[in-house]
């Protein structure tokens, strides 16, 4: 990789494929047979494998389970939460997979902008509401929050996987801004 290419990835070193353990290439490799492209976040990450290993167990664990939360449900949160934290990897990445789940094209730039005038549901208001304020004030999270939710239907399990999103993805956000992750030019065009 050119020292160009480098840094269209991350300000930190990327490894070679060829170099990376074995388990983490077969992982890249997979996800590449299925987008087509290698998504930056997996390349930043491979520069530490034991947390690339961690990062990606717990967020397999949030979002790739079953629940009353949708793909797509689970996806405006990160989208939401990623606009308030100036992440624009975590913006423009889940941004294009929320356009595929949810099958609408405006939803992704909506959310991220300002979900309260977005086109969705009062539940999925009232899901992003809550973690908005995980993401930017969980100090203050108390019982009338949890209440709200389940005015909503929201069960204890659901709350609990819309807190670990916002809160996973907040040090997602993080990490991605410090190590100045760019989002791939792939992305911009999915779902619309």
């Amino acid at each position: 990789m050119t020292q160009a290419q480098h840094a269209a990835v991350s300000r930190f070193p990327v490894p070679e494929l060829k170099d990376m353990p074995e388990d983490i290439r077969a992982r890249i490799l997979a996800v590449q047979e299925k987008s087509g492209f290698i998504p930056n976040v997996f390349l930043t990450l491979a520069h530490r494998p034991d947390e690339f290993r961690a990062f990606f167990a717990y967020h397999d664990a949030l979002m790739d389970k079953p629940g009353n939360l949708t793909k797509a449900e689970r996806e405006m949160i990160v989208v939401a939460t990623s606009g308030a934290n100036q992440c624009q990897y975590c913006v423009i990445a889940h941004g294009a997979i929320l356009r595929i789940r949810a099958k609408n094209p405006l939803i992704a730039d909506q959310v991220a902008t300002n979900y309260r005038k977005a086109d969705i549901t009062e539940r999925q208001k009232a899901m992003l509401d809550f973690a908005m304020k995980v993401s930017q004030a969980a100090h203050l999270v108390g019982e009338a929050d949890f209440e709200a939710l389940k005015a909503h239907d929201f069960t204890e399990d659901d709350i609990w996987d819309i807190a670990g999103i916002s809160a996973f993805f907040g040090m997602s956000n993080r990490l991605a801004n410090v190590t100045s992750m760019r989002p791939n030019a792939e992305f911009y065009a999915l779902g619309r």
